[in-house]
């Protein structure tokens, strides 16, 4: 994993399966002042899947899954499914899962952190 500084905020990136691990706060810090960021981050609820639970790689206790909850699953956006640790020491978010989450916390105001991510883990890599 590879460290990344963005605005004062540390992203852990893994390079081969492009997950991206933020320490506990830090998803709060990067959604900035967005008018839904605490009604999103309180709308993550516990959610069975069927998906192998991944080790937090603070503490190596399995992690459990959450999702966004009803008020963020229209139509057009569908629910965001992460992995939390229940120590909370963070989340862990697959390949596209930030962008996404940012994208529905934000989707009513314009981000400078959203942009910038979406730049820095492009998914259309030349």
């Amino acid at each position: 994993m590879v460290v990344l500084e963005l605005h004062e905020v540390e992203i852990d990136h893994c390079l081969a399966c492009r997950g991206v691990w933020l320490d506990g706060g830090e998803l709060e810090l990067l959604m900035q002042d967005s008018p839904e960021r605490d009604s999103f981050v309180s709308s993550l609820t516990v959610f069975e899947s069927p998906e192998k639970k991944r080790r937090c790689p603070i503490c190596r206790k399995k992690m459990e899954k959450v999702t966004t909850g009803p008020g963020f699953s229209g139509e057009a956006i569908r629910p965001v499914t992460l992995d939390r640790c229940t120590g909370k020491d963070g989340l862990w978010c697959d390949a596209g899962e930030l962008e996404a989450m940012l994208e529905i916390s934000g989707r009513n105001s314009p981000s400078k952190v959203l942009d910038l991510l979406k730049e820095i883990f492009s998914r259309n890599v030349s």
